[in-house]
């Protein structure tokens, strides 16, 4: 794994400095939250009261018991000065094998910690504050950090306004601390990016996740955009952190879009809600000189019957893609759609950058999308005048029919190669 070498040397620097902590996380806060945690697994509480002292407003959330004798237990703790923890086990019979913890202060996440059978401790993910900084700090078994804490909103590195053809990549964000991120990133005046987070509505995309878990943030955008730039290293890069809070910002990253010149928004990401998408559609509507390219979704399942958005809008200027093996059939997991689907290409087990820097393999229809994308942009690196309707007509001339036995999946067919330009 590479480091971050300027901005983690930084956080190492501050790390060490206060201690053990970027920015000198509450250690009273985190032995309390041990104690708890300790507590609860020790006891194993068919009451939320038997963990905590007078101090502490205790509630159950779920006491599951199934006929096999594995239970689920979780509670809440509250006290008046806003510190909320969260307790769940996990076991069989009188034995717990998993207790996990999650302290919120006044709503803001501060640790978790995993423990495991025999109350051995696990693992502790804590999250720091430092202005506008953030930190996720792991904590081993030893109690020992394992690395260096690791940035969820660092600043962007310095840097100039690259040539090429501008795309707009709506997803979880990009890191761009990465020089081969870095180096694409299309800037303004002053140098700042056009890139925007319109989740945290800030200047930082940077790719983390955390609607599953604050703890846990899953990285997806880096690892798709290092397949846009490898196979179109003239893309001018835009990246916009997609707005989970609030969906009608779909439209604003149209209109974004739009003013700053990009011919092509690919959008690897998708729902089964319509509603979230009708802003989103009704801007794209409003721009027919943008191209959308979107993935067909990785549910296993026809999107003409089950639909998935956006890919299922009758939008004339979006395309919208999915995964094939190198044979030329529909990958396992991968969505289809003969009216909803365009293409099939290979994104099977294909090379990436994730977020860290490391390369590894990935799949899905979401790994699709960069791999079309990068066709049309070579393609208008060639025809600069090609307005979508033109890019739609070639990229369609370029699909052959597919292997697939019985009923076509897809309405264009499969690109076997999308590296070959001839």
């Amino acid at each position: 794994m590479k480091r971050l070498e300027t901005y983690l040397f930084l956080a190492a620097a501050m790390f060490l400095v206060c201690g053990g902590s970027a920015s000198g996380y509450d250690e009273n806060r985190f032995a309390e939250l041990q104690e708890l945690t300790r507590k609860a697994c020790t006891v194993n509480p068919t009451y939320p009261g038997a963990v905590a002292d007078e101090r502490w407003s205790a509630r159950a959330i779920e006491d599951f018991v199934g006929i096999d004798a594995r239970f689920r237990r979780s509670f809440r703790l509250t006290d008046p000065n806003g510190v909320a923890v969260v307790i769940g086990l996990d076991g069989y019979g009188s034995t717990v094998r998993r207790t996990h913890s999650d302290m919120r202060l006044n709503g803001v996440p501060f640790a978790s910690i995993d423990l495991g059978p025999k109350c051995a401790f696990r693992q502790a993910r804590i999250l720091e504050r430092d202005g506008e900084e953030e930190f996720l700090l792991v904590l081993g078994p030893d109690l020992q950090p394992q690395g260096d804490p690791e940035p969820l909103n660092p600043p962007i590195p310095p840097g100039e306004d690259p040539d090429g053809i501008t795309v707009v990549h709506v997803d979880t964000g990009v890191n761009y601390l990465l020089p081969a991120i870095a180096q694409r990133l299309a800037r303004g005046d002053g140098g700042f990016i056009l890139g925007y987070d319109f989740w945290d509505m800030d200047p930082r995309p940077f790719d983390i996740e955390t609607s599953r878990s604050p703890y846990f943030p899953i990285r997806h955008g880096t690892s798709v955009a290092s397949i846009l730039i490898r196979e179109a290293p003239m893309t001018r890069l835009i990246p916009y952190r997609y707005p989970r809070p609030d969906m009608r910002r779909m439209g604003e990253i149209v209109a974004y879009a739009a003013r700053n010149g990009a011919r092509i928004v690919m959008m690897p990401l998708g729902s089964n809600r319509e509603i979230d998408w009708r802003v989103f559609a009704l801007a794209a509507e409003q721009h027919p000189e943008i191209l959308f390219i979107v993935s067909a979704g990785n549910d296993g399942r026809d999107i003409d019957e089950e639909p998935v958005y956006p890919a299922a809008l009758p939008l004339e200027n979006m395309i919208v893609v999915t995964s094939a093996d190198s044979f030329g059939r529909l990958a396992k997991g991968s969505n289809w759609g003969a009216g909803s689907v365009d293409l099939m290409v290979p994104a099977e087990s294909i090379e990436t950058v994730d977020h860290r820097g490391a390369v590894v393999e990935a799949s899905g229809s979401s790994y699709a999308v960069p791999r079309v994308t990068a066709m049309a942009v070579r393609m208008l690196q060639q025809h600069p005048d090609w307005t979508s309707n033109d890019l739609i007509t070639a990229l369609k001339a370029r699909a052959g029919r597919s292997m697939e036995r019985g009923a076509a999946k897809v309405n264009w067919g499969w690109v076997p190669n999308p590296l070959d330009d001839r």
